[in-house]
């Protein structure tokens, strides 16, 4: 693809995915419009780039359809002072699209999100997962400061759904939002529990 064709591939995923479903915020339409999804994916997938669907990458990993995306950045309200955490799924997508909005930005890989090796000193204002979990473990659940946010996809009842979650008084609850197909991040599954055959 060229620089023409990715151009105008943008612009109309903007106007026929985002737009259409409610995306109107004129700051993550401006991220979603500057960063080319093409160059976060390897060059055999870069021509399905803007398809209204997750691309599937091999190894479980996989890019959110762009409705996600933006979704996700409209919920997350990210601001100059706050201090991210993008648990990243594989792609650097999502914490380029976050990187210039916010005050200091870390990326983490599931695996190592999930075990709690999350690096640097300090807590997080704002959490963004880059795909749905089917519980978020108390090791991360510590690292978000309390008021904090965390958002990103959530597994419920087998359905993948944006959600949003505050930490108050230690505990992070989550709402959730709103449908989407979300990759699932198995670094998150719930451990499986004994039942009858």
């Amino acid at each position: 693809m060229n620089t023409a064709d990715t151009t105008e591939a943008r612009r109309v995923m903007i106007k026929s995915q985002l737009r259409t479903s409610g995306v109107n915020d004129e700051t993550t339409l401006e991220r979603m419009r500057d960063v080319p999804r093409e160059d976060f994916l390897p060059a055999d997938k870069a021509p399905i780039a803007y398809i209204d669907r997750s691309i599937p990458l091999g190894d479980g990993e996989a890019m959110a359809a762009p409705l996600f995306y933006g979704k996700l950045l409209v919920e997350a309200a990210a601001r100059r002072d706050d201090r991210v955490l993008v648990v990243e799924n594989g792609t650097g997508y999502l914490a380029e699209l976050v990187r210039p909005l916010v005050g200091s930005l870390a990326v983490t890989q599931p695996t190592d999100a999930a075990a709690g090796k999350v690096e640097g000193e300090g807590d997080f204002t704002l959490v963004l997962i880059d795909g749905a979990i089917e519980q978020l473990p108390g090791s991360l659940a510590e690292r978000v400061a309390d008021g904090g946010r965390v958002v990103g996809g959530l597994v419920l009842r087998g359905v993948s759904r944006l959600a949003s979650g505050r930490k108050i008084a230690g505990r992070v609850a989550f709402m959730p939002l709103e449908d989407l197909g979300i990759p699932v991040l198995p670094a998150f599954a719930k451990p499986k529990g004994w039942s009858f055959p």
